[in-house]
Order: C-alpha cells, then structure tokens, then sequence
C-alpha cells in the first residue's frame, strides 16, 4: 500500500507523462484551429488506448525545440499541407492573435489517466517547422492529475478535456505562408514525457489595429501541396 504522504505528494505534482492532444485553440483577436493530424469525431473518447490514441502527435524529443511536426498513429507524419484537413474541422479563419501581446486559448484533450502537462509551446514564424529557431512561451497555468489514477489505473482511458493558455509576446511577427494564407506561424504545443513528448501543431496569425489580414482557407489539395512547397526555408515533417 502507499503512503498517504506518498498519494499527496503525487496529487501535488504537474504532470510530466501524458497521453494528451491539442483538440482547439483560438486566438484572443479571434479565429480558431485544430491540431495537426486530429481526425474529429471519427476517434472515439472512451475505449482502449488503441483505438482513442490514433490521432495524438508524439514528437520524439523532450526538448521543446526540435524540428518537425511530429507524427500519429494513424496519419504518420503530420505535414504542412495537413493543415487543410484541420482547418476543415475548425472553420476558415485561423487564430488571429492581437500584435502587442495576445494571447492564445483552447482545449487540451487527456486521452488517458497518465496525462497532462505541464505544457509549453514555441512559435515559428517562418511556419516551416523550425521550432528549433522559435521562441519558446510557457503555458499560464498547469495541469494536474488524479493521483489514485496513476497509481492504480496508469494509462487507462480518462477522455477529459482541460483548458489551456498562452501568452504571445509582444512584437511576434509571422512570415509563413500556407496556401492563399500569409503571415503563418506554426506553434508546437507539448508536454515533457519521455514516451512522447505528445501535442499537437497549429497555425496562428497575428493582426493589429492597423494591419488586416485576410485568412483565406487552403482550398484543394493542390494548394495545400503548395503550402508545403511554398513556405520560407525547409519544411520540417518528423
């Protein structure tokens, strides 16, 4: 048996070990986005892990800034080009984040019990993902787990959703393009476990009081394979 001080301890911790996903964010001038490589509805909430993990991202590294958009299960490599699919869940109009400090917003998805943060996130401007290159920001907030959970249940389905946020430095700039889209950046939201890192990729933009942007949705796959092609410098993929 543990310790009641061993079971508070654990209940006090942030977590370093998730199963978890970026299933929407959305930027405080507006807009909204979904994840690289989430599939929707399509992924049941409860069940075995096998079949509720298949559209997590898993990263590979638990540096926050390394290259690449990660890769799922289901779809491999999460790409660029895939945007066009997670636009399709999230509308026409991608974050807009406000130019003088904004902020982004959304719902990070426990998949199972040995999951959820802390979070941290990094911009690329060049929307590329060279997250090498990026600015690293920290989640305002964290998120906790259950300890009982973890000692007797690790890894089993949990299906919660937790709200998340960040806080875009003043002076950001995007110079991405994705498809019709201009001033892209992609930011990599993800936790620290050694078995991922797991997150998620979205894309953002920022706007002010005197510049407008006009957010027009990828429209074809072949715009969407132009995005790939199209953006500033390599485009990472793993």
């Amino acid at each position: 048996m543990y310790g009641k001080t061993f079971i508070f301890a654990l209940a006090a911790t942030p977590l370093v070990a998730a199963h978890g996903k970026v299933a929407v964010v959305q930027g405080d001038a507006g807009g909204n986005g979904t994840g690289l490589g989430i599939m929707g509805g399509v992924v049941p909430g409860p069940g075995r892990n096998a079949v509720t993990e298949v559209d997590t991202t898993v990263f590979g590294r638990t540096n926050i800034q390394t290259d690449g958009l990660g890769k799922t299960t289901q779809g491999g490599k999460n790409t660029v080009a895939g945007m066009k699919q997670a636009m399709a869940q999230s509308g026409d109009t991608l974050p807009q984040v406000s130019a003088n400090g904004g902020k982004l917003t959304g719902t990070f998805h426990i998949v199972t019990t040995d999951g959820a943060g802390p979070l941290q996130a990094v911009i690329d401007p060049t929307g590329t993902g060279a997250f090498s290159q990026g600015q690293v920001v920290r989640s305002v907030g964290q998120l906790f787990t259950r300890s009982m959970d973890v000692i007797m249940r690790r890894a089993s389905n949990v299906n919660q959703d937790y709200p998340m946020a960040f806080d875009i430095p003043a002076g950001t700039t995007c110079q991405g393009t994705m498809g019709n889209m201009q001033n892209v950046c992609l930011v990599k939201i993800a936790n620290s476990n050694r078995a991922g890192p797991f997150g998620g990729v979205i894309a953002m933009q920022i706007v002010d009081g005197n510049t407008t942007t006009t957010p027009v949705p990828v429209t074809s796959a072949a715009a969407g394979n132009a995005a790939a092609k199209g953006t500033k410098g390599k485009a990472f993929q793993a």
